[in-house]
């Protein structure tokens, strides 16, 4: 039997930090992992290169049933505290877009930083180790008694830190669920997030052609039947949109999954900053050439082949064209909207959206109700946008639980 004052399971990005956070405060932490490597999403994102924070990050930025949940580990651990990190480990990076940061070099660089971190704080691994079973403290015995395929491990302390769904490939399961099920915990409904959308093959087949084209646009999701002003109100994003040979991905639909549910409309604006009707008009004044090519001026060629392929009535000089009808096209190309019928799923998700309530969870501490038993990162119901966000809830939750997790302890110690 193995005995440790706290037991983080997860080694990802906020298992990793959290352990090395309590191992650095005294405490005896034993980190386990049921994959042979660490922080492999870490390892795969922002293309290698892991956009590990957004240095403008703020609660409006995360989504949850409870979205003032994230403000207290926000608050408390900033991308400005992760930035000095990293400067303390000589790691260069730089900001790509939006206050997006990236490493200069590889995400290598920050799972060796975290590593170092561990190590700092004495932490020991093992992995691969896979958990078995969890039992709770009773009247004979105060600690968690963990089965693994390594032994029985008992510690008053236990850390939920793996993840949701997305990328099973690398490795996700639903045992953090699974635990926070056993324990009486509530749970959000999980569900793919930073995915893209998919469309039915037949409605978009004049639109599959176009798989490769990406261009600037402004995308929106409400109810079909959304007044004005909920509309006014919406989340607008205003980023790349990347046709595929399925449906929509790039940056934009990736930002809008999180918010679409099924039934929903998409819309989006595929010429923003563009005053459409005008243009036509007046192109209508001056010039025969064919609608499309006038349009290349204003959309991508592809694009306006595409959009004018499937109606007679555009397929014709532009002088030839009635009002109403060039009218219709700015509308169309402003406003357009279409149902997805599903999302590409968790294999191409970034996050899941969803996970353990965050009712049964202290904002502070991230203990749940269920005494010594802690949830941080993807698996609690707070989800970023994309752009970094989520890698900062990943190093504040942990941060906030690391804390927690030493001053108990020494409450005990005393």
């Amino acid at each position: 039997m193995y005995k440790f004052d706290v037991l983080v399971i997860g080694a990802g990005a906020a298992g990793l930090f959290c352990a090395a956070q309590a191992g650095q405060r005294g405490l005896n932490v034993l980190l386990v992992d049921h994959s042979e490597k660490v922080a492999e999403k870490i390892r795969i994102s922002g293309g290698g290169r892991c956009n590990f924070t957004n240095r403008d990050a703020t609660p409006a930025n995360f989504l949850s049933e409870n979205p003032h949940f994230c403000r207290s580990a926000l608050s408390r651990y900033t991308p400005q505290d992760f930035i000095e990190l990293l400067q303390r480990h000589n790691i260069p990076f730089h900001e790509k877009h939006k206050g997006q940061l990236f490493c200069d070099r590889s995400a290598e660089d920050i799972i060796n930083m975290l590593l170092a971190e561990c190590d700092a704080g004495k932490v020991t691994r093992w992995q691969p180790c896979s958990i078995k079973s969890i039992a709770g403290p009773d009247a004979d015995n105060t600690d968690y008694r963990i089965e693994s395929d390594r032994g029985l491990i008992e510690a008053p302390q236990v850390v939920i830190a793996t993840g949701g769904l997305s990328i099973p490939k690398i490795g996700a399961t639903d045992f953090g669920y699974r635990i926070a099920r056993q324990f009486g915990l509530r749970m959000v409904e999980p569900r793919a997030a930073l995915v893209p959308l998919t469309f039915d093959g037949a409605d978009w087949a004049p639109f599959a052609q176009l798989a490769g084209l990406a261009l600037p646009v402004l995308i929106e999701t409400s109810a079909a039947d959304a007044t004005p002003k909920q509309r006014k109100k919406a989340t607008v994003f205003s980023e790349d949109l990347l046709f595929t040979h399925r449906g929509l991905s790039g940056p934009a639909v990736l930002q809008i999954s999180s918010f679409w549910r099924e039934g929903q409309p998409v819309r989006v604006n595929l010429a923003p900053g563009v005053n459409l009707p005008d243009l036509l008009l007046q192109a209508k004044s001056r010039s025969k050439k064919l609608i499309a090519n006038e349009l290349t001026s204003l959309v991508p060629t592809r694009l306006a082949d595409a959009w004018t392929s499937t109606d007679p009535a555009l397929q014709r000089p532009i002088s030839d064209a009635t009002d109403k009808a060039l009218l219709a096209l700015a509308e169309r190309l402003a406003d357009w909207q279409l149902v997805p019928n599903g999302t590409e799923g968790y294999k191409k998700a970034e996050v899941t959206i969803g996970g353990v309530d965050t009712r049964d969870l202290s904002s502070q501490t991230m203990e749940s109700k269920q005494p010594g038993l802690y949830f941080i990162g993807e698996v609690v119901d707070v989800t970023g946008w994309l752009g970094g966000y989520n890698f900062q809830w990943a190093w504040a939750s942990a941060y906030a639980c690391g804390e927690a997790l030493a001053i108990k302890n020494s409450a005990w110690q005393a």
